[in-house]
C-alpha cells in the first residue's frame, strides 16, 4: 500500500493556525509592555504560565489525555519548561525594560537562523533553495525594520545593546525548545497533557527564580494587569503554543520560525493603532520585504527529514 502524500504547508490546515498564532503573538508585545510597571518580570512570567498550565490541564482532561510520562517524558517536559517557558520569556520581559517592544519583536525575528541551523544539525533537515531565497528576502526586510527602530528608539547605546543581548539569549532558548518539539520523542507523548506539565514546570522554575531575584510574590491589583495575564496565559500561551507546535511538527522548525518574521510587522501595525507609531518609508519597505519573503518560504516544499 503506497504512503499517503505528505501534507503541503500551503494547505488551510497549516496556514490557518499559522496565521492565528502570528496574529496572537503579534499582539502580545503590547500586553507584555503593560506588565512591566509594578510586578517584577519573573513574577509576571510565573503568573502567566500558571494560568496557561492550568488551562492546558483542563483542555487535556476534556480531550481525555492522561499524563502518562515515563522518565524520558518527564525530562522532555522539563526541558520544554526550562527553555521555552522560563528562559525564553524571562529574557524577553527583561529586554523590554531596555528597548521598545517593537525592537524586541524585530530582533526576535532572527529565531529563523538558529531554528534552521539546529534543525540541520540535530534533525538532518535541509533548507532548499526556495527556503533560502525566502529567508534572504525576509531577513533583508527585518534588517530595514531593525535599522528604523534603532534610529528612532529612545534608549541609549548601552540600553539598546543590553536589550538586544537579552533578546538574543531568549531566541536561543526558544530555538532549543522548537527543535525539541520536532523530534520523535515529542510525538511519543500526548501534546496537551505534556504541554500542561511543561508549562507548570516552567511556572515553578519561574517562581523559584523570581523569589530568588526579587523576594516574595508581588501582586498588582490593577484590572488591566490581570486582564493582560489572562490574555497572555490563555490566548498567548494555552491556545497559541499547541497550534504553533502542530505546525512546527509538519513544516519543520525553520519554516515555522517565519511566524517570528511577520510578528514584528503586526506588532508595529497595532502600535500604529494604539501607540501612535508612525511609519517611515524604510519601515514600510522592511515590512513589505518580510511579507514577500514569508510567502516565498512558506511555498517551499517540506524539509527533508
Amino acid at each position: 500500500m503506497s504512503e499517503a502524500p505528505a501534507p503541503q504547508s500551503t494547505r488551510a490546515a497549516i496556514l490557518v493556525p499559522f496565521a492565528l498564532v502570528t496574529l496572537i503573538w503579534g499582539s502580545t508585545w503590547l500586553v507584555i509592555r503593560d506588565q512591566l510597571a509594578v510586578v517584577p518580570p519573573s513574577w509576571s512570567v510565573t503568573y502567566r504560565f500558571l494560568v496557561a498550565g492550568l488551562a492546558m490541564a483542563v483542555v487535556a482532561k476534556v480531550k481525555g489525555e492522561r499524563v502518562a510520562l515515563d522518565g524520558r517524558g518527564w525530562m522532555f517536559a522539563g526541558a520544554i519548561g526550562l527553555f521555552q517557558f522560563c528562559l525564553n520569556f524571562n529574557f524577553v520581559y527583561r529586554a523590554e525594560h531596555h528597548i521598545t517592544s517593537g525592537l524586541v519583536a524585530v530582533v526576535f525575528a532572527l529565531l529563523l537562523v538558529p531554528n534552521a541551523l539546529l534543525a540541520r544539525v540535530l534533525l538532518g533537515q535541509r533548507m532548499g533553495r526556495q527556503l533560502v531565497v525566502g529567508s534572504g528576502v525576509a531577513m533583508a526586510g527585518i534588517a530595514l525594520l531593525f535599522l528604523h527602530e534603532a534610529r528612532v528608539g529612545p534608549a541609549g547605546t548601552a540600553a539598546t545593546l543590553a536589550g538586544i543581548g537579552f533578546t538574543g539569549v531568549a531566541i536561543l532558548a526558544a530555538s532549543m525548545a522548537n527543535v525539541l518539539q520536532a523530534t520523535p520523542t515529542a510525538r511519543r507523548y500526548p501534546m496537551m497533557a505534556t504541554l500542561a506539565v511543561a508549562m507548570l514546570i516552567g511556572a515553578a522554575i519561574d517562581g523559584a527564580v523570581a523569589w530568588w531575584l526579587t523576594g516574595p510574590p508581588v501582586v498588582e491589583m490593577r484590572a488591566a494587569y490581570w486582564a493582560g495575564i489572562l490574555y497572555l496565559g490563555l490566548a498567548g500561551s494555552a491556545l497559541a503554543f499547541p497550534l504553533y507546535y502542530r505546525v512546527l511538527r509538519v513544516i519543520g522548525p525553520a519554516k515555522a520560525a517565519y511566524s517570528s518574521v511577520i510578528v514584528p510587522v503586526i506588532a508595529m501595525l497595532l502600535s500604529t493603532l494604539f501607540e501612535g507609531y508612525r511609519w517611515s518609508p524604510l519601515a514600510a519597505l522592511g515590512a513589505a520585504l518580510a511579507g514577500v519573503g514569508l510567502v516565498i518560504a512558506l511555498r517551499a516544499r517540506r524539509p527533508n527529514r
